[in-house]
């Protein structure tokens, strides 16, 4: 038995690497996918193109629009005199935000009156525009404070008072990513979807080309078993999905200073467990194909929802509520869940029990499918 198994897999190996472009791809395109996409996904929002229309031109107002832009979020474009050239800048795209004040704000902030300033965003760009919304805001609350102090200092002062008003900091602490970078939160989701688009399709493919060719039919008059054909040609991709893990790992922490907090141990036993779900799926594609064509597109027809619905780009809480349940299904979840617990926040067997026995329940239950259709279709 463990000869035959064993020339499977070389022969499943030589099959694979003999082409030294399939090499490449297999071993540095998802390196060079997890750098690109690295880079690329990035959540961080500054240097919003800001459009300033100053309708007061006081010194009050000019000192308004100078804090306004002055932190990295909005970057000040031009200045217009007209609300309405404000307004074509953003729907043109030359601008995603706009700061307009109107005539009289100095006037009316002397006179204790409330002052009016108006600030548009561009929302096409959700993301962009909520920061953008909630910068202002906060900017903005942060001036009236200020202000409505100072005129209460003036006002105690002129009445001979001395009056020291109470003020509250609030110092937020942000836990296991302090600065808030997008690739610490991101490259976890990226190794889980690129381990997924390799091992799946890779597999569905392999199974697919031998009974495209005509090769099958030729193993299956061998006394090989169909369970030891199967393991054959499945060990070679978990050995590769094995060795890309730690490769990830390390272009991650290098390159992105991606923390591993964790034990390696739990990433091991979840890659694993993992790899069962994502090869099974890929064998069960393959029986359901008769082309490498119809495995490539079964296989992107799984992996597109598997991602979207991981929380890999976005929250699942941000999800509509009928879709959630959905997630519960897709193994890509959990695993997502358990390298950004190990890694960012050192998570251990305990805390990641309830992920590690889903994708458990999910591989032991993809592979028994894929394992009787194979047999049925062998038989």
């Amino acid at each position: 038995m463990w000869i035959a198994l064993l020339a499977v897999m070389r022969k499943e190996l030589r099959q694979t690497f003999r082409d030294k472009r399939m090499a490449a791809i297999l071993l540095l395109v998802p390196i060079v996918q997890l750098t690109v996409l690295g880079y690329a996904v990035d959540l961080e929002v500054d240097h919003i193109p800001t459009v300033v229309c100053d309708q007061d031109r006081t010194p009050a107002s000019r000192e308004l629009a100078d804090a306004f832009v002055a932190t990295s979020i909005f970057e000040r474009k031009t200045d217009v005199i007209d609300a309405e050239q404000a307004s074509d800048m953003l729907e043109s795209g030359k601008a995603a935000a706009a700061l307009i004040i109107p005539a009289g704000f100095e006037r009316d902030v002397q006179r204790n009156i409330p002052a009016s300033v108006q600030v548009l965003v561009d929302g096409t760009d959700p993301n962009r525009a909520q920061i953008a919304a909630n910068s202002a805001s906060q900017f903005l609350l942060d001036r009236a404070v200020k202000m409505t102090l100072a005129l209460v200092e003036q006002q105690a002062s002129a009445l001979g008072r001395a009056v020291r008003p109470t003020q509250a900091r609030i110092v937020p602490r942000v836990l296991y990513n302090p600065r808030l970078k997008s690739a610490t939160y991101m490259v976890p989701g990226v190794a889980a979807m690129v381990l997924l688009i390799v091992t799946t399709i890779v597999t569905a493919m392999g199974l697919a080309r031998e009974r495209e060719i005509g090769t099958m039919e030729q193993i299956l008059v061998t006394p090989l078993r169909p369970s030891i054909l199967l393991i054959g040609k499945c060990l070679p991709f978990a050995l590769l999905g094995l060795v890309l893990v730690p490769a990830i790992l390390t272009v991650g922490s290098y390159l992105f200073q991606v923390p591993i907090r964790g034990s390696l141990a739990v990433i091991f036993t979840a890659t694993l467990l993992y790899l069962m779900t994502t090869l099974g799926t890929g064998v069960f594609i393959s029986t359901i194909s008769r082309s490498q064509q119809q495995a490539i597109l079964g296989g992107f027809f799984f992996l597109m929802p598997a991602i979207l619905l991981s929380g890999f780009m976005t929250p699942i809480e941000n999800m509509p509520w009928w879709i959630r349940p959905i997630t519960y299904v897709n193994p890509v979840r959990y695993f997502v869940e358990i390298l950004r617990g190990c890694l960012l926040k050192g998570a251990g067997f305990s805390e990641l029990m309830p992920q590690l026995l889903a994708l458990a329940v999910f591989g032991a239950s993809i592979l028994t499918l894929s394992t009787l259709r194979f047999r049925k279709q062998l038989g």
